[in-house]
């Protein structure tokens, strides 16, 4: 592998920063250079962050150039086609089917988003995070679901048990539990998705 470049969207409220943290956290355990980017938009909740995680053996720039993303994390749907400049045809757009809506704004059709970004990339996974975070017990840790989403599709150099020990260690003790659900939910989430599609093949 020569690098990872991941781009992960979405507001304030929806824990960009702390995923951003838990995928450099787990690439530094596995002995690669990680170079981590913080952007953030309006500080108030709601407003875009976007962070950039590039992953590898020699990475030097923290910055993911346009076009060159292997992966765009969207914890919301209009923020993961904000940064879709960064995609290419091959790159993977896991998204959160489900809108991070602000009150008194109007928000584009779901369809509609997505069919802008398919003028980028076919490679769009839907994930219904907020639904499964709530399944795991709090809303809040859609993140953690689209981390575990993310791992499961298997376009990251680490291992599985990496990643779930960085979890471990990054979020606090009293919220683990929940947060060690909507990991497995989002993996589960994954699979279902293949094994849906190897039936109808």
């Amino acid at each position: 592998m020569t690098s990872c470049n991941i781009v992960l969207a979405g507001v304030g409220g929806q824990g960009i920063l702390l995923a951003a943290e838990i995928l450099g956290a787990a690439a530094v355990k596995e002995g690669y250079n990680v170079r981590v980017s913080e952007i953030h938009g309006m500080a108030q909740r709601g407003g875009a962050v976007v962070s950039h995680v590039r992953i590898g053996e020699k990475v030097l720039s923290p910055s993911v150039l346009e076009g060159t993303a292997d992966v765009i994390l969207g914890l919301e749907p209009i923020e993961a086609l904000r940064n879709i400049k960064f995609a290419s045809k091959d790159t993977i757009v896991l998204v959160n089917a489900e809108p991070f809506e602000i009150t008194g704004a109007q928000y584009p059709r779901v369809e509609e988003i997505l069919k802008q970004t398919r003028r980028f990339t076919e490679n769009i996974i839907l994930i219904e995070a907020a639904t499964l975070a709530e399944k795991a017990g709090s809303v809040e840790t859609q993140n953690i679901v689209m981390i575990g989403a993310l791992t499961a599709e298997k376009k990251l150099p680490m291992k599985m048990e990496t990643l779930k020990e960085s979890v471990r260690e990054l979020v606090p003790a009293k919220h683990l539990d929940v947060n060690m659900r909507a990991f497995e939910l989002g993996c589960n989430a994954i699979k279902k998705k293949i094994q849906r599609v190897q039936a109808k093949c």
